[in-house]
């Protein structure tokens, strides 16, 4: 397996390679920030990601967002520290193909990371268990899916150029400096968060709700 591992801690980062290599799978990259992760999936286009969720610049749940829409041959599974269910559902409704702690030990790691490759989610019994009990509880997901502060960083940064009347794909992704298919990526979250079906609703929500101020 080619394998991209992304963690701003370098001693974790370091040991984590260092492991990685001794199994015999290959560590094509590594990345401090959720942004040179998207770069070096796109320009490596490894098997898997190891993705950290708290990282500088853009966190690991944006990322995997990115990555797991423009790369679907890329699979991401989350490495956190974090054993917050939000933290594991909403990876998971990023795309990614598993959530795993950090404390787990290696030669389960080692055997659920092998299973992603053969098409299995990498998840531990407990964890899958928390997440079926949310599936069956589409009362909870439903509240989350409409709740404005579901957005994420840059989505409301979609929205507040979008108020401010930068309305089509090529200049918003000119001035968040980033793809038009990103941009895509991005008014297809915002539209299934917020339940709306067109731009204008979008802006006119975004304003009513006071999710994002107009201009003076």
């Amino acid at each position: 397996m080619k394998i991209v591992i992304a963690d701003d801690h370098l001693l974790f980062r370091d040991s984590l390679k260092s492991l990685i290599e001794i199994r015999g799978h290959e560590v094509v990259g590594v990345s401090g920030t959720g942004k040179e992760t998207v770069d070096m999936a796109r320009s490596l286009k490894p098997d898997i990601v190891l993705m950290d969720l708290t990282m500088p610049d853009m966190d690991g749940l944006e990322a995997t967002r990115i990555i797991t829409s423009e790369l679907p041959e890329v699979k991401v599974v989350v490495l956190t520290a974090s054993n917050e269910d939000d933290d594991l559902f909403e990876a998971i409704k990023s795309g990614a193909e598993g959530y795993l702690l950090k404390d787990l030990q290696a030669e389960k790691f080692f055997a659920l990371l092998e299973g992603v490759s053969r098409g299995e989610p990498a998840l531990t019994p407990l964890l899958a268990r928390k997440l079926l009990a949310e599936l069956k509880n589409p009362r909870s997901v439903a509240k989350k899916a409409v709740d404005p502060d579901a957005l994420t960083r840059r989505e409301t940064e979609v929205l507040e150029a979008m108020v401010a009347g930068i309305t089509t794909n090529r200049k918003l992704a000119e001035h968040l400096s980033v793809s038009e298919n990103t941009i895509k990526f991005h008014m297809r979250n915002i539209l299934d968060k917020l339940h709306l079906h067109n731009r204008a609703q979008v802006v006119s929500y975004a304003i009513r709700h006071k999710i994002v101020e107009p201009d003076a």
